[in-house]
């Protein structure tokens, strides 16, 4: 066994006052060429750790990827309801859905691949997207505002 391994493990548990000589004054104990060093001396570290992805986390998000489709759908569907069934508000209001749904499919796939990506490269998170949603909203209020509009302006 090694003396100076002995040494540190022993020297963690001295007092302050094993330190100081006989006249109070402090003085730096030396045992042979290892050096004391207290706990509180060295700098924190951190240490890499590799980061595993489970499954879970790609299968959430091929799953966030199939609600976005669905909503698209569901979308493009009264979309062709009211371009085929529709008066002529009704069909200037059916294209502007069928955009708005074809928009919607292309940034759900936009988005399942940034996000894919990230993962695959583990980058660390968030992978949520604040401003997409927002922007759809705003999209789909304006285009239903126009559609009210009109309806309201041709009816008369």
């Amino acid at each position: 066994m090694n003396s100076d391994a002995n040494v540190i493990a022993v020297q963690g548990h001295r007092s302050s006052m094993a330190n100081d000589n006989l006249y109070g004054q402090a003085q730096s104990p030396s045992y042979g060429s290892v050096p004391f060093t207290s706990r509180q001396d060295q700098p924190n570290k951190r240490i890499a750790v590799p980061v595993r992805v489970e499954p879970k986390v790609f299968f959430a998000n091929e799953r966030t990827f199939l609600s976005w489709l669905n909503f698209a759908i569901v979308l493009g569907s009264l979309a062709l309801g009211l371009l085929n069934f529709g008066d002529s508000t009704g069909k200037i209001a059916g294209a502007a859905f069928t955009v708005i749904a074809m928009m919607v499919m292309v940034y759900a796939l936009m988005l399942f691949q940034w996000r894919a990506e990230r993962i695959r490269r583990r980058d660390a998170g968030p992978y949520d997207d604040r401003r997409g949603p927002v922007v759809l909203v705003v999209v789909l209020i304006s285009a239903i505002l126009v559609n009210f509009y009109l309806r309201f302006v041709y009816s008369q």
